[in-house]
């Protein structure tokens, strides 16, 4: 009744006092919903062409797969709850969204919808050419983020543009535009949940936004958008016990999302800032210990040598509690930030030391430069993921601690190094002649490489050592 009450009250301002009849109010009701409604359509109206429909076919997961399941890897299962399950690989056919960001065809989308296919297709929505072959740009799997660009250069492609993610609010209207369970171009409105979501344990680098706008399974890669018809984040991941909407959804916001889209476009691969720490979050019971008035910042915990950190002078119990100026929340915070500095800038720190505040400038290095630290990274020209040799791959891959060098992760079916008969496990000792000991030097020396040279890799497998001539795509 109250709500009833005060729509008569603002009708009643708007007739001017008058008198009116049951007519009247449902002419009225009927304006206000199209005014209310006229940003959703005209945001959808904008951006629906530019969302695109895309199948992947030979990309690679572990188990069978549900065919309304898009979602379905160890990536998701283990953010839906379920312990990875390493059982045979069978290829399938992946299925997600992904949206037009340029009028030349580049494509932006979940790097899990699209990793490791050897045929893509993209269905367009702009009443042109109806499907249309794609090829992989490039995808970073610590972000969940891939570029594909139409092979078809005859037309020009309607294209959404980058909002500021930065600026969008809580409780902000939102849409999302995708193809869940194979539903084209379906539309959801919402609201903004929540800013900076972290330590939700779906990427390595995590800084999302929450939403409410229906996301479902197909969705994985569409724009999450403002009303004004730009991107504000990709829609990512759901939380959900069964796989479907229960109204918590994930997005990558945009301004990640430009950082690594053009790192992808540019060279083919991502390379991140690295400090060299290793940092806790901030209790109420360690704030009252260091004499802190809140518990914001992050706490450095251990100082990696000859790491960045360790040459600039900082220190175990120091306390981060700005970068650049901007406040650090917590140690995910300042994470996310480091990472997507480029190598060599230069990141001014203010420090709480025992109760002094200092300023110390430090110049980052390559994230994964030090082998202590894990840095996956993928060679679109080869068709391989390499990472570090890590406590952890050491142990996962039954290497030695005093093995050199770098181990693969990961291979995608049918490509130069699958059909040379590369496997995760293996140990790449050497690049072209060049010696690698991390992600970073390998990186330097594919560097140059193009498609139909020649990558000459020495690797071994358990005691064998063995030169491989690989061509690459």
């Amino acid at each position: 009744m109250r709500l009833v009450l005060t729509s008569l009250t603002a009708l009643s301002l708007v007739m001017g006092g008058a008198a009116i009849d049951a007519k009247d109010t449902k002419v009225f009701t009927s304006l206000t919903g199209k005014a209310f409604s006229k940003p959703f359509i005209d945001a959808s109206e904008k951006s629906r062409p530019a969302v695109v429909f895309i199948r992947a076919e030979g990309a690679m997961n572990y188990g069978q797969p549900d065919p309304y399941d898009f979602f379905n890897d160890d990536f998701f299962n283990k953010f839906f709850g379920g312990a990875p399950q390493r059982r045979q690989r069978s290829p399938q056919v992946s299925q997600g969204s992904g949206f037009i960001i340029s009028p030349d065809g580049y494509i932006l989308t979940n790097y899990h919808v699209v990793r490791g296919a050897k045929e893509l297709t993209v269905f367009l929505q702009n009443g042109n050419k109806r499907e249309v072959s794609a090829t992989l740009i490039g995808g970073d799997a610590q972000t969940d983020i891939a570029i594909i660009k139409i092979n078809d250069t005859s037309m020009t492609y309607p294209y959404l543009e980058f909002a500021n993610s930065e600026e969008v609010e809580v409780g902000e209207w939102v849409i999302a535009v995708g193809n869940p369970f194979q539903l084209e171009s379906t539309v959801t409105a919402g609201i903004i949940s929540a800013v900076g979501r972290q330590n939700l344990q779906i990427t390595d680098y995590e800084d999302f936004i929450q939403t409410d706008a229906a996301i479902n399974p197909g969705n994985s890669g569409g724009p999450l958008l403002d009303l004004d018809g730009n991107v504000v984040g990709m829609n990512t991941a759901i939380v959900s016990p069964n796989g479907g909407y229960i109204g918590i959804g994930f997005a990558i916001p945009s301004q990640v999302l430009i950082n690594i889209k053009q790192q992808i476009i540019d060279k083919g691969s991502v390379s991140r800032g690295f400090l060299g720490v290793s940092l806790q979050p901030i209790d109420q019971d360690l704030a009252e210990s260091f004499g802190l008035p809140n518990t914001q910042g992050a706490l450095v915990v251990d100082v990696i040598p000859d790491s960045p950190a360790s040459k600039a002078g900082l220190k175990q119990g120091d306390i981060i509690i700005k970068m650049n100026n901007n406040t650090v929340k917590n140690p995910s915070s300042l994470r996310n930030d480091v990472v997507l500095l480029p190598p060599d800038s230069t990141a001014k720190l203010t420090v709480n030391r025992k109760g002094k505040i200092i300023t110390i400038p430090v110049t980052l290095t390559a994230h994964g430069q030090n082998n202590l630290v894990s840095s996956a990274t993928a060679s679109r020209l080869l068709g391989i993921s390499v990472d570090n040799l890590t406590p952890e791959n050491v142990k996962s891959y039954k290497l030695s601690e005093s093995d050199e060098g770098l181990v693969i992760v990961d291979v995608n079916p049918g490509s130069p190094a699958g059909r040379a008969g590369l496997q995760p496990g293996f140990l790449i000792l050497a690049l072209n002649h060049k010696k690698v000991t991390n992600v970073d030097e390998f990186n330097k020396a594919l560097d140059g490489a193009k498609p139909g040279q020649r990558v000459l890799l020495l690797a071994r497998h358990g005691g064998a050592l063995r030169f491989y001539s690989i061509k690459a795509d």
